[in-house]
């Protein structure tokens, strides 16, 4: 999939989503510096929230306190939503510094505002991965989609896969747990390989809810494509995700161990021209275990494998050796040649 300038997938480096949400706490100014930091961090994509109370919840949330919040989630979301006229300032400055901005629309109205705005790609978190008139109303706009799936399962989720499909968006789908933090204990990146299993047309990424970096960097050696973690320019501030963010020295770690995972993740077995120097002393030649006299009929006990490996016939040929006649007498520690066994070269054909 690709969304602006962003091509992801398996050949291509995890994409980190930072997800500022509502770390700033309302604050323009205080969202502005996170971007700011994370951009000097080399973060490609920010995440926000959209919210529109009115359209998003009905007067029964306020009864509702969320097990990281003190205080009902509309009250939450009240304190912490940016104005619609803030919200464009933020997706401005994000787009100034050339990174990527997408957001989460909890509501149709929010979906609506962000299609106007022009985001490229819409984010579906995992409280509506199964709100199929809310996907619905997102997918027709047409945009790629990235769905989180916590809190569902492989069956749960497949009705609202199947409205990404019929609207033939491309689409990422993300294994979440929505516990903050997560333990490992509930963690899964099982859900990683059972996503990309069940759902073959779907990127597949990790949302962390964990605390450290860990998780998200164990699912790309699962075939993770997107990473996205929640973060703050200090974990020092007050709110009710800062407890699992990951402030800017964090993301920095994030996004280069990340990378060197994809690339090693992609590396063939094989033996690579900088291990050679380290080959021709760490392998094993063939010697002579005792001095041999010339006509001796070699016996496994009278040989052994030994460093270097700068002769002629390697550890690995040592069975090769045993039952031939030598041409020469020998001392031992000698490192044995082809010709000392009376063979011209290896059977077989040359050494690997």
């Amino acid at each position: 999939m690709k969304i602006a300038h962003r091509e992801i997938g398996p050949h291509q480096p995890p994409l980190v989503i930072a997800e500022i949400g509502i770390n700033h706490g309302g604050s323009l100014d205080v969202a502005r510096e996170m971007v700011r930091l994370a951009h000097r961090a080399g973060c490609e994509c920010i995440k926000h929230q959209t919210h529109f109370l009115d359209d998003e919840m009905t007067d029964e949330a306020k009864a509702i306190f969320p097990p990281n919040a003190d205080v009902s989630i509309w009250d939450v979301m009240a304190r912490c939503a940016l104005s619609a006229a803030d919200e464009v300032a933020l997706k401005d400055y994000t787009e100034s510094l050339g990174m990527i901005y997408i957001s989460t629309p909890f509501s149709r109205k929010a979906s609506d505002f962000l299609e106007e705005i022009g985001v490229p790609a819409f984010k579906i978190g995992s409280g509506e991965a199964d709100n199929l008139p809310l996907i619905r109303h997102i997918a027709r706009k047409g945009r790629p989609v990235i769905l989180s799936t916590g809190m569902q399962t492989i069956d749960t989720i497949r009705a609202s896969v199947a409205i990404l499909d019929a609207a033939g968006i491309d689409y990422a789908l993300l294994e979440c747990t929505n516990l903050y933090p997560s333990p490992p204990e509930i963690v899964s990146l099982q859900g990683v390989t059972d996503l990309r299993a069940a759902f073959p047309k779907a990127v597949v990424g990790f949302s962390d809810h964990s605390i450290g970096p860990e998780m998200a960097l164990a699912s790309v050696a699962l075939g993770a494509c997107i990473l996205e973690r929640h973060y703050t320019d200090t974990r020092y501030r007050i709110g009710p995700d800062i407890i699992n963010s990951m402030d800017p020295a964090e993301l920095r770690f994030l996004i280069d161990r990340s990378r060197e995972i994809h690339t090693a993740l992609h590396n063939p077995k094989q033996r690579t021209a900088a291990e050679e120097p380290v080959y021709r002393f760490a392998r094993a030649s063939v010697v002579a275990d005792r001095d041999l006299a010339e006509g001796h009929v070699i016996a496994e006990a009278d040989i052994w494998a030994r460093r270097p490996g700068s002769g002629e016939i390697a550890g690995y040929d040592f069975d090769l050796v045993v039952g031939c006649r030598l041409t020469r007498a020998v001392t031992r520690n000698t490192q044995l040649t082809w010709a000392d066994i009376g063979l011209p070269g290896r059977p077989g054909g040359p050494a690997r």
